[in-house]
């Protein structure tokens, strides 16, 4: 179809021209696009919301259409509609058709068969009676399956909505698809069982490359599993547990249980959201690429980004005192202050909504406290793990280091004794170095975020360690 055309009515679907109403508050996604693999970009958190949208619309219009029309704020909010240019969208949409992915479905020989296209099939977007629509379509090898599937997950689109990393969404969607699974014996449902190198470009939404493939599954469990799993147990209507199969010592298939929680009131006929573009069109207009405001997003949370934003914003506008140089590396700078403060205005407002008794807020702080200390202990851990990764001569030259710190502030003589006689790793020497380390590295021991204590919580409920 040419750019200037537009579409007819005999081959355009959209919910409005073919008689349907948009707010059905599940669709079906077929099995073979929840193990999506990509082989040629990342696909993002926003993108693979958004597509979810678009492929809930075209199911709606219906198979018989050749391609399928939304109105553009139905799909994104929070860009400028009355732009000619469009960005971030174009961008959006553009990764959508030229990303290769392989279809799959995440049961070995489930599925009708196997295929790769990208996304989309094309995209277009135009501008008719003062409002911008979005047409699309799907690879014709894909469109049957796609618009009536015969083997799918029914997702709730308000409970994916909530979710912030590709991980979290994808494993739920996974997740979804086996929940009623029948099993025996009291057992729980399980997802399929699978190579854990497997999971791994399913759940990032990375292709795989030399130096992910190097990594060891310690480094994916913990960067990626772990989080996926208590975002998934803290918002949705699911809880899983990560279930591990060894080979002698080492972690060789992994698999999900998948236990329903009580069913929790939504909107019974709530229409697919349409996904907030508007903290990355605001990182955008400061200089900072899309990707990285998302990563942030999923981080510190929305709240902490959109505050760390509007001061970047500020200090934009200042040349005080001198020009600012590098906005993404000062807005870094700012999230651990500002995430504290929107932790803290948040339970604010929970108890103004909500008051509690003085017993009931000193039981909250105990437990927060106690999810502060195990960040403080994991994190310290992990301080101590990266100085062993160093080399013998850096470790050797960063233990002088310590020992002229000790001397200059007058430390207790038996702490630089016993690093002179046995090294960092004695236990009277060991919080010395970490927290020299991390002052030296990382600009001190920082400080967890309220993500960081959410997973905490998840974890501790859940049993994972």
């Amino acid at each position: 179809m040419a750019s200037n055309e537009k579409p007819s009515a005999a081959n355009v679907g959209s919910p409005e021209a073919s008689g349907y109403a948009l707010g059905a508050a599940t669709f079906k996604k077929p099995v073979n696009t929840l193990a999506i693999v990509p082989k040629s970009a990342r696909i993002t958190t926003l993108g693979r919301k958004a597509y979810n949208v678009l492929l809930h619309n075209a199911q709606i219009a219906g198979l018989e259409q050749d391609v399928f029309k939304i109105p553009l704020e139905q799909v994104v909010k929070g860009v400028d509609f009355g732009s000619n240019d469009h960005a971030l969208i174009k961008k959006y949409l553009r990764a959508m058709v030229s990303t290769t992915v392989e279809w799959q479905s995440p049961t070995s020989g489930e599925g009708n068969s196997w295929n790769v296209s990208g996304l989309l099939a094309h995209a277009r977007l135009y501008k008719e009676r003062n409002q911008v629509w979005l047409e699309y379509s799907y690879a014709v090898n894909l469109k049957q399956e796609l618009l009536d599937p015969t083997v799918f997950a029914r997702l709730k689109l308000e409970v994916v909505s909530q979710l912030r990393t590709h991980a979290g969404i994808a494993l739920y969607e996974i997740c979804t698809r086996y929940k009623n699974i029948p099993v025996r014996d009291g057992q729980l449902p399980k997802t399929a069982r699978q190579d854990w190198r497997w999971w791994r470009p399913v759940l990032s939404g990375q292709p795989e490359t030399e130096k992910t493939a190097k990594l060891e599954y310690r480094i994916f469990k913990r960067d990626t599993l772990k989080p996926a799993v208590a975002e998934i147990n803290a918002i949705t209507d699911l809880e899983i547990e990560l279930v591990e199969h060894r080979e002698g010592r080492f972690v060789r298939d992994i698999q999900f249980s998948i236990r329903q929680k009580p069913q929790v009131p939504l909107p019974l006929r709530q229409a697919p959201q349409p996904v907030d573009l508007t903290l990355s069109q605001k990182g955008a207009d400061l200089g900072i690429d899309d990707e990285k405001v998302e990563e942030l997003v999923s981080k510190f949370g929305q709240d902490a980004v959109r505050a760390g934003l509007v001061q970047l914003e500020e200090r934009a506008k200042s040349a005080f005192p001198a020009p600012l140089r590098d906005p993404y590396r000062y807005l870094l700078s700012l999230m651990p202050a500002v995430s504290e403060r929107a932790a803290v205005a948040a339970v604010q407002e929970a108890e103004r909504r909500d008051p509690t008794s003085r017993e009931s807020r000193a039981a909250q702080e105990r437990q927060q406290t106690a999810w502060r200390d195990e960040w403080l202990r994991r994190r310290r851990r992990q301080i101590a793990d990266e100085i062993r990764a160093l080399s013998e001569e850096e470790q050797l030259e960063l233990t002088d280091q310590l020992d002229q710190a000790l001397a200059q502030r007058n430390a207790h003589p038996s702490i630089r004794k016993r690093l002179g006689t046995s090294g960092w790793q004695h236990p009277l020497v060991e919080p010395e170095m970490i927290m020299f380390y991390a002052e030296q590295a990382h600009g001190g021991i920082g400080s967890p975020t309220p993500e960081d204590l959410l997973q905490i919580a998840a974890e501790t409920a859940t049993g994972l360690t």
